[in-house]
């Protein structure tokens, strides 16, 4: 393996659109959603290890799931777990923790993937990233991998790249927010953008000197920190500054506005696990199926419902269709598929009610 390819795990969300499973306590990163026998961080992690050496992965997330992060990987050590003292977004934790790896290894290659997304076909996969290091290597840009998009999704932001290109490495024209149906669909007909998937490559020195350029401020206040980063003084300052810096994407910070941007078109399927539905659109091909996560199905009359038990646990279902029906310890949730995006204000409400008994 090359010791100069790194990776940074994102896994610092809630997921709070997958309640009640995923909760402040334990987040969804940390199940296994599909019922595979790995949760989405271990899948996550091993897809990342068949290129690049364990020591190498690095995971972010909040100090709150230091032990769940060290449990459920336990060939990685707490020194490559990158702790949030505060929520604030992705820019300064990717950051921090190319400031971190640049000291380890100025030579060294960085991924930035989230620790929730669900991909099949590993070996496009890996293919696709040893591409995006070559491409790295060889030339100071900033690359992300973008998802072919399979139907007009508002859900998404979009990557719009040049039309005439003969690599599959494109010149970003730019980043385009959650787009309306009708501007999506006018998207996908042009032909040449892309889902953005949050999945980014570059070199440590490229990204570092982005930071410079577009974010001074808080490139000046992560280094000021760079003889405490890897030593035992690095937690206190990263506990006395991190709270000071800007909240804000590495897309809006960085993305939007470098000029070495490019994109690849992903050649593996990806789907993102952002919600219910999505999870039910993973596991079924038809509408009228109904997607079953462990538990024993009793079902008649009913179709298009996504079933989850946290245990295997028989589940008669008689006449409903399109729900999302979830069974997890204390709480039963019976929600239509259709307002999967309201599990949110949901969630708020519930905590408003009850505090935070069952958030």
């Amino acid at each position: 393996m090359n010791t100069n390819y790194y990776a940074v795990i994102m896994a610092g969300g809630i997921g709070s659109r997958f309640w009640p499973v995923s909760t402040t306590a334990f987040p969804k990163q940390f199940h296994d959603m599909l019922g595979t026998g790995q949760s989405l961080l271990q899948k996550t992690f091993s897809r990342l290890n068949r290129l690049i050496p364990s020591q190498n992965i690095y995971v972010l997330t909040n100090e709150r799931y230091l032990d769940l992060t060290l449990e459920q990987l336990p060939e990685i050590n707490a020194s490559q777990v990158v702790l949030e003292p505060a929520m604030r977004n992705t820019a300064p934790c990717i950051l921090l923790s190319a400031l971190k790896i640049k000291k380890e290894n100025p030579d060294a290659l960085m991924l930035v993937a989230p620790s929730d997304h669900w991909i099949e076909d590993e070996a496009a996969f890996i293919e696709d990233v040893q591409m995006g290091f070559d491409a790295c290597q060889r030339q100071d840009i900033l690359l992300t991998l973008g998802i072919q998009p399979t139907f007009p999704n508002t859900g998404y932001g979009y990557i719009e790249s040049v039309e005439k290109a003969a690599s599959p490495i494109k010149e970003v024209k730019q980043f385009r927010e959650k787009p309306d149906y009708e501007t999506a669909k006018q998207f996908i007909a042009d032909g040449n953008f892309l889902w953005n998937a949050g999945i980014f490559l570059w070199s440590v020195k490229s990204i570092v000197k982005s930071f410079e350029q577009h974010m001074p401020k808080m490139h000046a206040l992560f280094a000021e920190g760079i003889p405490s980063l890897n030593t035992e003084a690095e937690s206190s300052f990263i506990a006395a500054k991190y709270a000071n810096a800007e909240n804000i994407s590495i897309d809006y910070g960085i993305m939007e506005n470098a000029t070495n941007v490019f994109v690849k078109a992903a050649s593996f399927d990806w789907n993102d696990l952002g919600t219910w539905g999505a999870l039910y659109d993973k596991m079924t091909t038809e509408s009228t199926e109904n997607a079953v996560v462990r538990a024993i199905p009793h079902l008649k009359n009913t179709n298009g419902n996504m079933i989850y038990t946290a245990s295997e646990k028989l589940v008669v279902v008689d006449g409903i269709s399109d729900y999302i029906i979830v069974d997890k310890d204390e709480v039963l949730l019976i929600f239509p598929k259709k307002k999967e995006q309201d599990i949110k204000t949901l969630l708020q409400e519930v905590a408003q009610k009850f505090g935070e008994t069952y958030t």
